[in-house]
């Protein structure tokens, strides 16, 4: 395996929020309906056997209004659909699991839901490659391919078979390889802020009732694996790639690319590009973030919410013909490769089932 930072998880897989979502947000026929469920189980188990932080906090989604109701039973539907554990209950059950929580006559509750730290299962699983024999290259730049070889920035390696995994750049990579003609990889950049309420101010994590048109969830509460809060994420429409702060990992030519797709964008496309855009703007205002998560809470105030977190980027694919967002997991492949082009969240919560489906795709 090569990694071209000199750690594991310095992008995705280190800076998600830590959520090991259930399940209920897929429809039934898209694969993250179908591995979600299972990730879950497997995450939890994994943590216990091997003695890593879980905080089994679970979730409500709530609804701010009687036109959200309507929201909640279709969740229901697709959760049960899918064989996830999820309870309607009332505002009163729903505050006695969150005493602080704000719903509008009920909302759903599930028990399954949890947050880890994504730092610590990181450092858990490239313990466990090692042991298993894998050879991990930090360091290692891919540079493009030359034949059966990849190129990379400390010589050629032979390869018999490509799994392509770039996350951020997987639509480039794939491009070497035939693939991701259709496609082309939107950043958008998530932050969160942080309370400093004390440990256990929030019993639970709180969602909204999503736009399921767009594959974001909306601002939320998450309780951390250490008990903490936060609100967040955004997802704001990054200027380049690797766009986390100030001019940190600036590409010119990246800016040019993406900055000339998201004006392309505004003018037309298959969802509404302008306005999200325009709404998730206005997330960088620390007021506005805080007041959009109070409709969700009561007691939420300004002055506990002071400190952002470690921004992401979520490699969003586009599908560049249609001019909309790529909402399920998508992967392209041949009998020498196979390219993982969108595997958006929940990724980290599917991503141990996701693995066995790719490698019987390979095997098969």
């Amino acid at each position: 395996m090569i990694e071209k930072e000199d750690s594991l998880g310095f992008h995705a897989s280190g800076r998600n929020s830590g959520v090991l979502h259930a399940g209920f947000y897929y429809s039934a026929d898209s694969l993250k309906a179908r591995f979600c469920r299972e990730g879950n189980a497997f995450m939890r188990a994994y943590c216990e056997e091997y003695g890593l932080k879980i905080n089994a906090c679970g979730k409500l989604v709530v609804a701010k209004d009687e036109s959200e109701l309507a929201g909640l039973d279709e969740l229901y539907r697709r959760g049960t659909i899918n064989g996830v554990v999820l309870q309607p209950i009332t505002a009163e059950e729903a505050r006695a699991i969150e005493p602080r929580v704000k719903t509008f006559e009920r909302a759903l509750f599930s028990p399954t839901t949890a947050t880890i730290d994504p730092a610590e299962m990181m450092s858990a699983f490239e313990r466990e490659a090692e042991r298993l024999g894998v050879l991990i290259r930090t360091g290692t730049r891919y540079l493009g391919r030359k034949g059966d070889t990849v190129q990379t920035n400390k010589g050629a390696i032979q390869a018999g078979f490509v799994v392509n995994s770039a996350g951020l750049y997987a639509d480039v990579v794939a491009r070497d390889y035939g693939f991701s003609e259709k496609y082309t990889v939107l950043p958008f950049k998530g932050l969160y802020l942080y309370s400093s309420e004390p440990k256990g101010s929030l019993r639970t994590n709180i969602y909204p009732v999503p736009d399921l048109k767009n594959p974001f969830l909306g601002v939320h509460f998450t309780v951390t694996v250490d008990g903490k809060a936060k609100i967040g994420p955004t997802a704001i429409p990054a200027f380049w790639r690797e766009h986390y702060t100030g001019l940190e990992r600036f590409s010119a030519a990246e800016f040019k690319e993406v900055v000339s797709l998201e004006a392309s964008l505004f003018l037309k496309a298959g969802f509404d590009f302008r306005g999200l855009a325009q709404a998730e703007i206005k997330k960088y205002s620390r007021p506005y973030l805080v007041g959009l998560a109070s409709t969700l809470a009561e007691g939420i105030r300004e002055s506990d919410y002071t400190h952002w977190g470690k921004p992401g980027i979520r490699a969003q694919l586009l599908d560049i013909g249609k001019r909309t967002l790529v909402m399920d997991f998508l992967i392209e492949n041949d009998e020498k490769s196979l390219h993982l082009l969108n595997t958006v969240s929940p990724g980290w919560t599917c991503s141990m089932p996701f693995a066995q489906y790719v490698c019987d795709k390979i095997a098969g």
